[in-house]
């Protein structure tokens, strides 16, 4: 590693420095024996942290779901012992299951600080490896929508079943159909109840400019595939646009990506959310549950290996090209949860913003 280009992680608006030389390799990660090792601030950071003195010195607490609970704990309580130790203070974690803060205490406000910043560095590392558990999106089952879409399956079964890899498990669920914002990962009932605030400030700073409190009159028409050779085809995908031509859509997802970036409830991986909805995908085949490029877990956190078998979509390209799936009236956005349906046959969801 470069010492003078070190890697630096963003939490909550700071930039912390990852310091090479001390950092330690652990080969069991699973066992929950890992330390993150010195970080360092390339800003003071005391003034972004509420921290109050008691009659034992100074105090500071910090929320986290109870899930990330044991990595500040680690193995045998390890990180928690290296943690207090190299910072001279005394950190009381919740009982696993219990919801509430981690308190950090000690006699010196540096010390109190430099374990809040550790516990971050910790917090925000082990949320990156949980598994998504929802996603913000558009349904798009509307019923002239699902009616259309069984004619393309129909159809495309009919004049494409002979090439290869082309069946009727890689496609979809009708009632499935949604356009996907951005993925979540959400591990307590309070960062439900906080995506759905932050949602609702959406609505009220722009998204009511943007909608003049109607429907978003969008059209889903033609197919795309994801990767870079037609005939090797994992993904394909149907265009979704607006009907006056416009970029209103456009600017209304990237807006709502952006913030949720910004808060870090979103990691940033695209400037820009790409409009489409899925119709065919090959992991289908093997799990009809499986949900795209972010199905590499089960909902207890266990990784799965999913070898894929693509499909030839070329004639599907030439034939279905422009194929016209409906029109659209886009009022909600829900925040919808994973491996879940609804008794409509959809993605369960926590809660949802109206246009009109």
């Amino acid at each position: 590693m470069d010492v003078l280009r070190p890697q630096l992680l963003r939490i909550d608006g700071r930039i912390y420095r990852k310091n090479p030389i001390q950092e330690q390799t652990c080969q069991h990660e699973d066992d929950e024996d890992f330390y993150e090792g010195s970080m360092e601030c390339t800003e003071e950071p005391c003034e972004a942290y509420v921290v109050v003195q008691t009659q034992q010195g100074f105090q500071c607490t910090v929320r986290a779901p109870s899930l990330l609970y044991k990595h500040i704990v680690g193995k045998k309580g390890d990180t928690k012992k290296k943690l207090e130790l190299e910072t001279k203070t005394s950190i009381t974690i919740p009982k696993l299951g219990h919801e509430g803060d981690i308190v950090i205490t000690g006699q010196h406000r540096s010390g109190v600080i430099s374990a809040r910043t550790r516990i971050d560095v910790l917090l925000h590392t082990f949320r990156r490896k949980q598994p998504f558990t929802h996603f913000l999106a558009f349904f798009l089952n509307e019923a002239e929508v699902q009616g259309r879409f069984l004619k393309f399956q129909e159809e495309v079964l009919e004049k494409c079943s002979m090439d290869r890899g082309v069946d009727g498990s890689i496609f979809q669920k009708p009632k499935k159909l949604h356009l996907t914002i951005g993925m979540l990962v959400l591990l307590s009932e309070q960062e439900i109840q906080q995506t759905c605030e932050m949602l609702q400030q959406c609505k009220q700073e722009f998204i009511d400019d943007i909608c003049e409190g109607q429907p978003l009159e969008a059209e889903m028409a033609g197919i795309e595939y994801m990767n870079d050779d037609p005939g090797m085809v994992d993904v394909l995908y149907a265009k979704v646009h607006m009907k006056d031509g416009s970029n209103r859509l456009q600017e209304l997802v990237d807006r709502v990506l952006e913030r949720f970036q910004s808060s870090g409830l979103i990691v940033k991986e695209w400037n820009s959310v790409k409009l489409h909805a899925t119709v065919m995908n090959t992991l289908f085949r093997k799990d009809p549950n499986a949900e795209g490029r972010y199905n590499l877990y089960t909902p207890d956190g266990k990784y799965i290996f999913k070898e894929r078998e693509s499909f030839d979509g070329r004639n599907i390209l030439k034939l279905f090209e422009n194929f016209y799936f409906g029109a659209l009236k886009l009022n909600s956005i829900h925040i919808s949860q994973r491996f879940t349906v609804d008794s409509f046959g959809n993605y369960a969801s926590c809660g949802q913003i109206d246009f009109s």
